[in-house]
């Protein structure tokens, strides 16, 4: 008998619990200041982008010239066109490396920008529709499409 009223009273606060999810990754990609943000960072990284393709071609021109020129190479000349080449790939592939890694940082920066505010409109979201409990999506196992208010918080940040 005392089981059944402790189950009951637990049911009762249990029925009055509000919990929601938010998928934050879906914030930064659909959210007007996620959106913008992305755009701001590939206007940002285009030219070195630019120039990273052109010594790849530059590469791929001087390799079709090792390779398949007709006009027959001096043994001196061959081994001047193999260093260029190879130090034009220790160059491209340091700049690529140092571009993606430059690239990780500024979208950390941008993104954790993003966030504060994701969680500032999510405690107003909270406050004012008295959830007790708001988790990230990637943190449930399990959610029931009802709970999830991401659409809610991107709504707010397009508000702000």
């Amino acid at each position: 008998m005392l089981i059944v009223c402790t189950h009951v009273a637990f049911a009762s606060v249990a029925s009055d619990i509000k919990i929601g999810v938010v998928n934050t990754e879906k914030i930064l990609r659909e959210s007007v200041p996620g959106i913008q943000a992305q755009k701001k960072i590939e206007q940002e990284f285009m030219p070195r982008d630019e120039d990273i393709k052109k010594m790849a071609i530059q590469a791929k021109s001087l390799q079709d010239k090792l390779e398949k020129d007709s006009t027959p190479l001096t043994e001196t000349e061959r081994r001047n066109l193999e260093r260029i080449l190879a130090n034009l790939s220790r160059e491209y592939q340091r700049a690529q490396r140092q571009m993606r890694e430059d690239l990780s940082v500024r979208q950390n920066e941008e993104y954790s920008l993003i966030l504060e505010r994701t969680n500032k409109a999510i405690n107003k979201i909270a406050e004012k529709e008295k959830y007790d409990l708001i988790l990230q999506l990637q943190d449930s196992v399990y959610r029931s499409q009802r709970i999830d208010i991401t659409d809610k918080v991107i709504k707010a940040l397009e508000n702000e």
